[in-house]
C-alpha cells in the first residue's frame, strides 16, 4: 500500500476513503471523514493543522506514511476520537490540549464567544463570568483569551477535568480564570456573576446507552443526564439567580433536549441562538425571567430529587443580593 501513496493528499484521500468504508461515527470535532483524516495527515507529519492546499502535493518517505497509516488504523480499528489521538482539539480558533479527562471541545458556544456574546448581552458590562460544567476549560479559557479584562471562573464537579483545565490554561497562558471544584453551584456560594455560560451534561440515558464507539473514551459524566436529558439543566434554571447580577445572563446548550425543555417550561422566554448552521439547541435567558418563574422551576427540579442549594428559596425579584 505504501507503495501507492506517494503524496499529502494521497495520503488524506485514501484515509477518507477508509473512514467511510468502516462506517466511522463524526462529531467530535470534525463532522466528515475528509476533515478527520487532514487532521490525523497533518498531526503525523508534525505540519500545522491550516497548513495551505499547494502542499497537497508535496512527496512523504516511507516512514512518514507508515507514521499516517498507524494513526489511521488506531482510528478504524480502536474507534478511538480523532481529538484523543492527536491531544489537541481547536476551539473558538484555539488549540486545546485533548484526552480522556473531559469531553472533546466541540460545542457552537464558540461562535458566541467570537462574537463577544452580541446581540445577548445588549453592551451590558461584563466584570465577572462562570463557565459551568466546565470539561476541558475550552469555554471559560476561550472567554477569558478574548475578554482580558473579565474574570472568568470555570466549575466541575470532576478533579480529572479541572486538572486538564488548568494545563490548558498554562498552555494558551490566560491569568484571568479560575478554577473550582462544585456540583454545579453547590460549592459557589456567595459568587456572583454577570453572565453564566454553561454546555451541561443533556444526553438522555436512553441515547448514551446507544451511543457510538467512539463516545465511550469520553467521561459518561459529561453526557448522560437522565431520562430527558434535563436533570442537570433544571438545577441550574432554579439556582443560577442566586449567582447572577440583577440584569445578568444565564447561556446554556442543550442540545436535542431543547424539545423537552420547552415541553417542560413552555411560559420561560428562552430565546434560542439562531448559529451560522442553523440552531443548535443553545438557549439565553435574563435573571429576571428565571426569577418570574422561579416557582415552576423549583417545582420541576426538586421533584426529580436533584439536590437543593441556597438557591432553593426563592430569589428576590431584585436587589438585596448583590
Amino acid at each position: 500500500m505504501t507503495d501507492e501513496l506517494h503524496t499529502i493528499i494521497d495520503l488524506i484521500r485514501y484515509g477518507a476513503s477508509r473512514f467511510q468504508a468502516a462506517g466511522l461515527t463524526f462529531g467530535h470535532g470534525y463532522d466528515n471523514a475528509l476533515d478527520e483524516a487532514t487532521q490525523l495527515t497533518l498531526h503525523a507529519l508534525h505540519l500545522p493543522h491550516d497548513l495551505s492546499p499547494v502542499y497537497g502535493q508535496a512527496r512523504v518517505t516511507l516512514a512518514e506514511k507508515e507514521d499516517v497509516l498507524a494513526l489511521f488504523l488506531r482510528r478504524i480499528e480502536e474507534r478511538v476520537p480523532a481529538a484523543y489521538l492527536t491531544g489537541e482539539a481547536w476551539f473558538a480558533g484555539l488549540s486545546f490540549k485533548a484526552d480522556r479527562r473531559a469531553l472533546v471541545p466541540r460545542s457552537p458556544i464558540a461562535e458566541l464567544i467570537l462574537s463577544g456574546f452580541e446581540p445577548w448581552l445588549g453592551g451590558r458590562d461584563v466584570r465577572r463570568a462562570l463557565d459551568l460544567c466546565t470539561g476541558s476549560g475550552c469555554i471559560a479559557i476561550a472567554m477569558a483569551h478574548y475578554n482580558p479584562d473579565w474574570h472568568v471562573d470555570g466549575a466541575d464537579i470532576s478533579e480529572e477535568a479541572l486538572s486538564l483545565a488548568r494545563e490548558n490554561e498554562a498552555r494558551l497562558l490566560v491569568r484571568n480564570t479560575r478554577f473550582l471544584r462544585s456540583d454545579l453551584f453547590s460549592d459557589l456560594q456567595g459568587e456572583h456573576y454577570d453572565l453564566i455560560v454553561s454546555n451541561p451534561p443533556y444526553v438522555t440515558n436512553d441515547e448514551t446507552d446507544a451511543l457510538p464507539q467512539e463516545y465511550s473514551y469520553e467521561p459518561e459524566l459529561g453526557l448522560r443526564a437522565g431520562d430527558d436529558g434535563l436533570d442537570l439543566v433544571l438545577r441550574m434554571l432554579r439556582d443560577a439567580p442566586l449567582h447572577l447580577t440583577d440584569d445578568g445572563l444565564l447561556v446554556c446548550e442543550v442540545g436535542e433536549a431543547e424539545r423537552a425543555l420547552t415541553a417542560l417550561l413552555p411560559e420561560l422566554p428562552l430565546a434560542w441562538v439562531e448559529f451560522k448552521v442553523g440552531q443548535m439547541g443553545v438557549f439565553v435567558v435574563e435573571r429576571h425571567d428565571l426569577v418570574a418563574h422561579h416557582a415552576r422551576i423549583r417545582e420541576l427540579a426538586d421533584a426529580r430529587g436533584t439536590g437543593a442549594s441556597s438557591a432553593a428559596a426563592t430569589p428576590p425579584a431584585t436587589g438585596g443580593l448583590f
